[in-house]
């Protein structure tokens, strides 16, 4: 039995919390450059140039690649062999975030109530999605959402009757309806499967995936495919401004589901989609 204690954790999630928020990962920047060579529309491919040339800046000034820094999603992968001491562990999380964002000087953007609206002035609480695992090592991973993008995402119950083309489409029609308002070049996390929450979670879950890995079942990885060059053929463009590279990737992630039902969600992320993590 390996002992952690929660403050360690604290530590880590404030960590993240200012990393993810300031600093665009390599491959990301390195696929955005990519991304531009590909572009047609000559406005848009200076558009995705920029897009690199802010992340440099923020980089060099030390403050946020994107105004909205997000609501803190955390992801806990914790072997079964830890035994945590010194305080609870969710609360010790949520004090990371605090201490990440308000040391860090990044947007405070969570209300306590959905209605009366009322700032938190902490950034939290997080949303924690909690997995338990084999061994003794803890993964965190810290991915902060912007609601720019978070607000252009659907989810749908399909019946067992619909075909891969219809998913296909209804993915497709999801990045149609949002246009612009995700700030494109935008990124897709498809889930299929489970029931209704966890298609969700799926979603959030594939937009964290390293871009360069193809989901492992090839019927996926072609859909995956499918649905990048379907979504980049609606002319959208970086920022909206009309050109042949809307979305940098598609990740699918999916899971058994009942006889009656096809659940899919589509989590839609901005050109920052941010996420960042460490071992323990």
């Amino acid at each position: 039995m390996r002992e952690i204690n929660v403050s360690i954790i604290k530590e880590k999630v404030a960590q993240l919390c200012e990393e993810a928020n300031l600093f665009l990962p390599d491959k990301m920047k390195e696929l955005i450059l990519d991304t531009a060579e590909k572009e047609e529309s000559p406005l848009c491919k200076s558009v995705l140039k920029d897009i690199c040339d802010n992340a440099d800046c923020a980089k060099e000034l030390n403050i946020p690649i994107c105004q909205d820094t997000g609501m803190a999603v955390i992801f806990l992968e914790i072997g079964q062999d830890v035994h945590f001491t010194g305080g609870d562990l969710y609360t010790a999380v949520n004090e990371g975030v605090e201490k990440g964002y308000v040391d860090g000087k990044l947007r405070l953007s969570i209300v306590s109530d959905p209605f009366k609206r009322v700032n938190t002035n902490t950034n939290t609480p997080a949303i924690i999605h909690t997995i338990i695992i084999p061994g003794e090592k803890i993964r965190i991973t810290v991915a902060p959402k912007g609601f720019g993008s978070e607000n252009m995402s659907a989810l749908k119950m399909f019946t067992p009757s619909a075909s891969k083309e219809d998913i296909i489409n209804y993915v497709v029609s999801v990045a149609d309806k949002a246009g612009s308002n995700p700030c494109p070049p935008i990124t897709v996390g498809v889930g299929i499967g489970g029931d209704f929450e966890y298609s969700a979670y799926l979603a959030k879950k594939a937009l964290c995936r390293d871009f360069r890995k193809r989901n492992a079942d090839p019927f996926y990885a072609e859909m995956e495919r499918q649905m990048l060059d379907a979504i980049n053929g609606l002319g959208i463009g970086a920022q909206g401004f009309g050109g042949t590279q809307t979305c940098l990737y598609v990740n699918i992630e999916q899971f058994p589901t009942h006889i009656a039902g096809l659940p899919v969600a589509v989590n839609i992320g901005c050109h920052v989609t941010r996420h960042k993590e460490t071992m323990i």
